[in-house]
């Protein structure tokens, strides 16, 4: 299982609003059922749920997701269910992006409170082949694939402090923590 959303080198790159990697890609429509099926939604440890990610697709799919870094996806991804543990066991699968077409908006919301980047980007996404580098600079507004820069609407800065926190329950301890110096 790749462990980069855990390595300081990631985090660092995180907090200047750049994250990236290898790409895994999927079509349109991925169901949240499929990111992680409803009978491991008793978990709430990343790691745990990373194991079952993508499960119905086959141990192969996992063995890729789990040497990947960013997802990427056709139009409508994270529809289904709206569970929080669909973008926490991308987090756990060590995936620091999912780049798509366009996101169930629970699914983006969800992902933006567990720090997950996601950015909707559709002419990266037809940029972008299996196995490919991606590089996403979501404070720029570019994904970056294969030497080409393709943009969208940079995040406010209100969701990149949430993102480089590490999600939104980080970020309402960090100021929490913050009120109670001052």
């Amino acid at each position: 299982m790749s462990e980069l959303a855990n390595e300081p080198s990631a985090r660092s790159e995180h907090a200047k609003g750049v994250v990236g990697g290898t790409a895994i890609v999927f079509g349109d429509d991925v169901n949240t059922d499929v990111i992680i099926p409803g009978r491991y939604l008793v978990s709430i440890d990343p790691a745990e749920l990373a194991e079952h990610a993508f499960e119905p697709l086959g141990p192969e799919l996992q063995q890729r997701l789990r040497a990947s870094d960013v997802v990427v996806a056709g139009r409508n991804f994270g529809c289904g269910s709206a569970r929080e543990q669909a973008s926490t066991c991308l987090i756990g699968a060590g995936i620091s992006a999912v780049v798509a077409r366009s996101f169930s908006r629970v699914f983006f919301r969800n992902a933006i409170n567990t720090g997950l980047v996601a950015v909707e980007c559709p002419d990266a996404v037809d940029a972008v082949e299996d196995g490919a580098e991606v590089l996403v600079d979501y404070g720029a507004g570019t994904v970056t694939v294969g030497g080409q820069s393709f943009g969208f609407a940079p995040y406010p800065p209100g969701l990149r402090v949430i993102l480089e926190a590490g999600g939104l329950i980080p970020h309402l301890m960090q100021q929490a923590k913050a009120g109670q110096r001052g």
